[in-house]
């Protein structure tokens, strides 16, 4: 525990760190008395909201109790999902961080160890979730430029037989990964290499829809070399929340278990389950137009000749050079660009349902002006 000048201590360094760098005092909502108007909200496909027509059919859906499994809607959310990619059961969860945190605790026990990326979500962005609630080890491998790993890696790290060791349980993949559709047979590869000494597998397909359109994928073909997949309903689908685990049906009986365990037992959720049907319906072949523009938009930043410029899928990596950083990202908020900037490194920048075609045309406007 912290005592009082401890406390006093910690706020004055922190305030000496954000004035070291004018540009990290940039909150992602412009917190700095701008009194631009918002042209547009970059810092990811997350922000997207319900349209009129989702929120009809939210209104609209029928509901019952989904902790006795009465809901109908959420029933038929579960029974879709799995049918489109192939496997045997769904189950409708609050959000991808439990979905995942769910499928890692329904193939591990104590003490066995996940085989994953080093910079993937699951690793790096979970909160630790699968230590601290389950005793899960993790052993983290370097991610290849391609968004995948390597086979060999995979091999090399499953453990021997030994009481020395961790259990070698699971291999646990991310698509997309920063924006990158990491290619079919790079997955496959992976998880052939893991199938082979006796593990199982677990997508992270937070984006899976992008992958799939982006690599001209079968969703089916796509989800078959793992055991679960896990597939977020509110980022560039545009639900409000919600994500769905899906898998073998001995599996996903017990994750429906750990779901009430954890707390992501829901009773009429119905209403939330009707706008992840409604995206399946309406917002994933449209998921192209967002990879489009982020290709424009990388374009337009490579010819105003502001720094490094990365993109795929819907998104746009931006390392500007270091002597015009502040500069530039003063011109994109006080022109209405809401982003995440760093004190250093990339921005990134996604591209999503509720950026319109004028909002972009007045985007590409900016960069031209940058």
């Amino acid at each position: 525990m912290y005592d009082k000048d401890d406390c006093e201590s910690r706020r004055s360094y922190i305030r000496r760190r954000l004035r070291k760098s004018k540009v990290s005092q940039y909150s992602a909502t412009q917190d700095r008395n701008n009194t631009a108007p918002s042209l547009v909200d970059l810092r990811s496909d997350t922000v997207t909201r319900p349209d009129p027509a989702m929120r009809a059919a939210m209104a609209a859906a029928e509901v019952g109790d989904d902790v006795y499994g009465e809901d109908p809607t959420v029933t038929r959310l579960e029974a879709v999902l799995a049918e489109r990619l192939g496997k045997d059961a769904g189950l409708f969860l609050p959000s991808g961080t439990q979905s995942n945190l769910i499928a890692l605790l329904s193939h591990c026990g104590r003490g066995e160890e996940v085989i994953t990326g080093r910079d993937y979500h699951i690793f790096k962005y979970e909160a630790g979730g699968a230590s601290v609630l389950g005793g899960c080890m993790f052993d983290p491998l370097t991610v290849a430029p391609d968004g995948g790993l390597e086979a060999e890696d995979v091999a090399a790290a499953i453990k021997e037989d030994d009481p020395h060791h961790p259990v070698s349980r699971l291999l646990s993949l991310e698509n997309t990964h920063n924006g990158k559709a990491v290619p079919l047979p790079r997955c496959t590869a992976a998880t052939e290499a893991a199938r082979q000494a006796g593990l199982s597998t677990h997508l992270d397909g937070a984006r899976f829809f992008n992958a799939s359109i982006a690599l001209q994928c079968g969703e089916q073909a796509l989800a078959a070399p793992f055991d679960t997949v896990s597939i977020c309903l509110s980022k560039g689908l545009g639900a409000p929340v919600g994500s769905v685990l899906v898998g073998e049906a001995d599996l996903l009986a017990k994750a429906r278990r750990l779901r009430k365990m954890l707390g992501g037992g829901m009773r009429q959720a119905g209403v939330l389950a009707a706008a992840g049907l409604y995206a399946l319906d309406h917002n994933v072949s449209r998921l192209a137009e967002d990879h489009m523009r982020a290709q424009t938009l990388a374009e337009a930043l490579t010819r105003a000749g502001v720094g490094d410029v990365a993109f795929g899928t819907n998104m746009i990596f931006w390392t500007p050079m270091e002597d015009t950083r502040s500069e530039l990202v003063n011109r994109l908020l006080d022109a209405g660009v809401t982003l995440n900037v760093p004190a250093t490194g990339p921005i990134r920048m996604v591209l999503h349902k509720d950026v319109t075609e004028s909002d972009f045309e007045a985007l590409l406007q900016v960069i031209q002006g940058v």
